[in-house]
């Protein structure tokens, strides 16, 4: 079992603190780590609420609306940094997403001419000319939990569940390396990550003090793999608890649910990406079990599953995830999401 610390104070019966936080374009950053000012402090316990813009910063609002015309070059913002006081580096962070709302009723997608997973790029040759830039504008019914597409080139539409998300979600990288919110890594980033949506709990590493955490690029919903590169973006209210794993380092972004714990693996080809994932989830279930680590290799490889997050960015994702039942009821992170979720229902009245 790990052996985890918690700062988190909720196990105390008063309600926990909420910090508002209401985003202005101060706010909007396009980049991980830098020595940027933090925006907001958060305590261990606590509660954030904000809001995020989606990939193309709202400058995109209609199908005539070109990304390469309107966004200036700039994609991903993402809100903050936000401050974790006492976050150290050797720490782990605990992101645990109570809500994750569109602030809109509509949404953006693309495809782009050099991205995406079917095009040419200046890594892939190929003698097709480059895809036609084309915009897609979705409508969000939040009442009926539906998101609904229409054909640019026939009148086929149809209604596709609701399905709210991050796809970006990330900590200051080591060594005061900068990292571009487009660029998933071991830090998160945009991980683009279909899991990432309200009842789960993200573990990341603690790189610097405060951890210095940003998140946005909300998806109305995103298919596995994000093949076309762009998920039905759009504005988004998010409100996330807060934890702070002490002393327990976490070398890649992990995921819990109530029912699977996932491990991210990130890299380019997609093979590492995935043989990332499987890596960290074998490890995980030898620390959580007591498995030898050969026995927790064969148990991984026959209950265990695989998904891809996204192919299109410059590093891709993959995801290794497990059923808890499996593992007999282990406690990642010393019943973290466990705690964490229940500090989200003390709020949600």
């Amino acid at each position: 079992m790990t052996n985890a610390t918690s700062t988190n104070p909720s196990a105390a019966s008063d309600p926990p603190t909420v910090v508002e936080h209401v985003l202005s374009e101060p706010d909007l950053t396009y980049q991980f780590g830098g020595g940027r000012y933090p925006i907001a402090d958060v305590l261990p316990g606590q509660v954030l609420r904000t809001s995020t813009e989606d990939c193309f910063g709202g400058a995109v609002r209609t199908v005539d609306d070109l990304p390469s015309q309107v966004c200036q070059g700039r994609f991903n913002p993402v809100t903050g940094p936000f401050r974790v006081l006492g976050a150290e580096p050797g720490d782990t962070l605990a992101l645990h997403f109570v809500r994750i709302d569109p602030a809109r009723d509509w949404g953006m997608s693309a495809i782009f001419p050099h991205f995406g997973a079917l095009t040419r790029t200046h890594a892939t040759a190929m003698l097709h000319e480059p895809l036609p830039e084309t915009v897609w504008r979705y409508d969000i019914d939040p009442t009926a939990g539906l998101v609904r597409y229409r054909a640019r080139r026939s009148a086929y539409t149809v209604e596709l569940p609701l399905d709210p998300m991050l796809g970006t979600v990330g900590v200051a990288p080591a060594a005061d390396e900068v990292r571009s919110s487009i660029v998933p890594d071991v830090h998160g980033g945009n991980l683009d990550t279909p899991e990432l949506r309200a009842g789960t709990t993200l573990y990341l590493p603690v790189n610097v003090p405060g951890a210095m955490f940003s998140l946005g690029d909300g998806h109305a919903r995103q298919g596995q793999g994000e093949v076309c590169g762009v998920a039905v973006e759009t504005a988004m209210h998010v409100t996330v608890a807060v934890d702070v794993i002490k002393g327990v380092p976490t070398a890649l972004p992990r995921i819990e649910t109530d029912h699977q714990l996932i491990s991210i693996g990130v890299g380019r080809p997609l093979e590492d990406a995935f043989r990332g994932s499987q890596n960290d989830l074998v490890r995980w279930t030898t620390e959580l079990t007591g498995l030898d680590l050969y026995d927790a290799y064969q148990l991984v490889s026959q209950a265990g599953r695989a998904a891809a997050g996204n192919v299109c960015d410059p590093n891709y994702t993959m995801h290794a995830a497990i059923d808890t039942t499996i593992l007999r009821g282990a406690s990642a992170y010393d019943g973290a999401h466990r705690r964490l979720r229940e500090l989200a229902r003390s709020i949600r009245s």
